[in-house]
């Protein structure tokens, strides 16, 4: 068992002082390479002090390479050889190493992974959850061992039917929703129903996979420049765009939220041609944690011409892969007539538990504790940052946008090397620049990260924030 004596550790705080301790032994060959490191639990008792602060320092010896995790096993000391020895890319092997750590699943390798939209365990209700699936193993055996409609089973799609009515003022019926494990499968049955032939449209900055999506379906795209208050409408007349996606409610990743006169333009657009369509993508709508839900186009919609897609992933959680997209009446009938002999990709024994899971009325109490939940958790943030230093240092922007806020940091540090320091202390990020297209609005855009705190540990946040601050001062 590994003893350390914690009375002399100066300005240290105890993880960062059992994480040097640990560090230096690993370096100095005290504890070899391959050897099972204790359990948090084992080596906090022993030493006297939390387990938190076992977490803290074993992640952030995780995240620089000297250990490595193996789910349902532990940590273990990685191989650091000779630390000169350097790969062809440039990387030295406890680099590899952290790398291939963020591989292999199980828990999150980083002490604070800003990039992550999981969901964490306290977040999700596993008790009522639990008790509905037990209730579902009774009550629906014969219906689980029968193949479900193309569309989904039918008490889902009423569910989720009556949600939209209660909460979005959305009329429709069950059979204009089709059931889809994620969203990005949905979109693939979207293009094969509108056509391959039409040019869709992805916005910039947005969401990654929806051009990755495109690419690999063959479809002729184009960006679409988003302004403060949404896209350009102009530029999908000049661009010749059919079908625009876009997230009216909260737009990912800047967190805007589109004007009702944007909305009315937009619906406008959409009107002047046959062939053109609004895909809104409503990804963490309910996630709205002031105020009421922004109400949707659909629900405004009166030429049929948008088409409504929502995730279950974000109010559940990420593995929980249920996803509906809401389609108007005609392309509703083209669907059941061109592609009715796919699958419906869900189990049957996840949509009747979800539907029965909503209709108990536990998905509202859910949906309500988990807003409050956020807000007290990125409450927790933004006071850790600005209750500091730090706040000269930093701007937040857009801290209403559902699970996630952009942070602007001022350094001289170049965004490269910014975000390569906070990865060495154990921190990721995600830049705003990613997610444009062009480098010139890259460079614009330096220095600010979308900051998803879903996955984030409160616990750790002042670390966090010392952290940057520290940063800022060189």
């Amino acid at each position: 068992m590994l003893t350390y004596n914690f009375e002399n550790i100066g300005s240290d705080t105890l993880y960062e002082y059992l994480y040097k301790c640990i560090k230096n032994d690993i370096i100095q060959g005290k504890i070899k390479s391959g050897e099972k490191l204790p359990s948090k639990r084992a080596l906090a008792k022993n030493l006297a002090i939390s387990v938190i602060t076992v977490e803290n320092a074993y992640g952030q010896l995780a995240a620089e390479g000297y250990i490595y995790s193996v789910p349902k096993s532990g940590f273990y000391v990685a191989d650091l050889r000779d630390d000169r020895m350097k790969s062809e890319s440039g990387l030295s092997e406890n680099r590899i190493y952290s790398n291939k750590l963020n591989l292999t699943g199980g828990k999150n390798a980083y002490i604070a992974d800003f990039t992550s939209n999981q969901t964490e365990q306290s977040a999700f209700p596993f008790s009522i959850w639990t008790k509905t699936m037990r209730a579902v193993m009774n009550d629906y055996q014969t219906e689980l061992m029968i193949n479900p409609p193309c569309g989904g089973v039918m008490e889902l799609r009423q569910s989720i039917a009556d949600y939209l009515k209660a909460f979005r003022n959305m009329t429709v019926r069950p059979e204009q929703i089709i059931i889809g494990a994620g969203t990005e499968y949905l979109s693939s049955l979207l293009i094969q129903l509108l056509g391959k032939e039409l040019k869709y449209s992805v916005e910039n900055p947005g969401y990654h996979k929806i051009a990755k999506i495109y690419r690999s379906m063959g479809v002729s795209y184009e960006y679409i420049e988003i302004e403060e208050d949404g896209p350009k409408v102009e530029e999908l007349e000049q661009k010749e765009i059919n079908v625009i996606h876009c997230s009216p409610s909260h737009h990912y990743p800047t967190g805007r939220v589109m004007p009702i006169s944007k909305r009315y333009e937009l619906l406008g657009w959409v009107t002047k041609t046959k062939e053109r369509y609004i895909i809104e993508d409503e990804y963490d709508s309910e996630l709205r944690l002031n105020g009421k839900p922004i109400p949707s186009l659909q629900s405004i919609d009166v030429s049929g011409k948008v088409i409504y897609m929502n995730t279950f992933s974000k109010t559940l959680c990420s593995t929980v892969r249920i996803s509906y997209m809401v389609l108007p009446d005609e392309l509703a009938e083209r669907f059941y007539r061109e592609l009715s002999f796919y699958s419906c990709t869900v189990s049957n024994f996840e949509q009747y538990t979800l539907a029965q899971f909503m209709d108990s009325g536990a998905f509202e109490k859910h949906i309500n504790r988990l807003r409050n939940y956020y807000q007290q958790k990125r409450d927790r943030i933004l006071d850790a940052f600005l209750q500091r230093t730090l706040k000269d240092k930093i701007k937040i922007r857009e801290e209403d946008a559902g699970v996630h806020f952009l942070m602007q940091v001022d350094t001289k540090l170049k965004e490269e090397e910014f975000m390569e320091k906070m990865k060495s202390k154990g921190i990721k990020l995600s830049p705003l620049s990613s997610y444009y297209h062009s480098s010139v609005e890259k460079h614009k855009y330096e220095n600010i990260y979308v900051m998803n705190y879903s996955f984030v540990d409160c616990e750790k946040i002042d670390y966090v924030a010392k952290v940057i601050e520290n940063l800022c001062e060189q």
